[in-house]
């Protein structure tokens, strides 16, 4: 994984499908992954599992990587565009916002938003045709934190992923 940028985070009020009032995230992140293929002699079929950002327990964003072919001893830049739109937070909207000044009355600001991004990487080479099919799993697992006050800007993932 190289970087997550935040294009934007908003939390309005809402409700949700059972008209049930509460705090709703708007999330748009763009995730940029390299991929490299060390085999000589053979290409690889790059799927994943839909990358998903959650805060706590709550998935608030997913996005889909379009499936690629990877050429022998190649390397690529991917990039998935991760969206949740009006994302029902029910009691999590006050934990993200920070009190205003006097601590009364008007709406706070976002603070600094700690997430998790998670996905499985999957890829296939087809070796002798269909004959030697070796797969390979990859799961990933970053923990960023989304500070309102650096939206647009890359933040690094590569010290901040554990893959499996």
């Amino acid at each position: 994984m190289k970087s997550i940028t935040f294009e934007n985070f908003i939390i309005q009020a809402g409700t949700d499908a059972s008209l049930v009032p509460t705090d709703m995230a708007t999330t748009n992140a763009t995730v940029k992954f390299t991929y490299k293929n060390t085999g000589t002699f053979f290409g690889i079929h790059v799927t994943a599992d839909p990358f998903t950002l959650s805060y706590s327990q709550l998935n608030l964003a997913a996005g889909d990587l379009k499936k690629f072919y990877q050429g022998r001893s190649g390397r690529r830049t991917a990039s998935v565009n991760v969206k949740g739109n009006k994302v029902p937070l029910y009691g999590s909207g006050p934990t993200l916002m920070a009190q205003p000044a006097g601590g009364k009355g008007g709406a706070g600001k976002v603070i600094p938003v700690p997430m998790v991004l998670r996905t499985t990487v999957r890829s296939q080479a087809y070796v002798l045709g269909a004959l030697v099919k070796p797969r390979f799993t990859k799961e990933v697992e970053c923990k960023v934190v989304m500070n309102p006050y650096k939206l647009n800007k890359p933040v690094s993932l590569e010290k901040a992923c554990k893959y499996s």
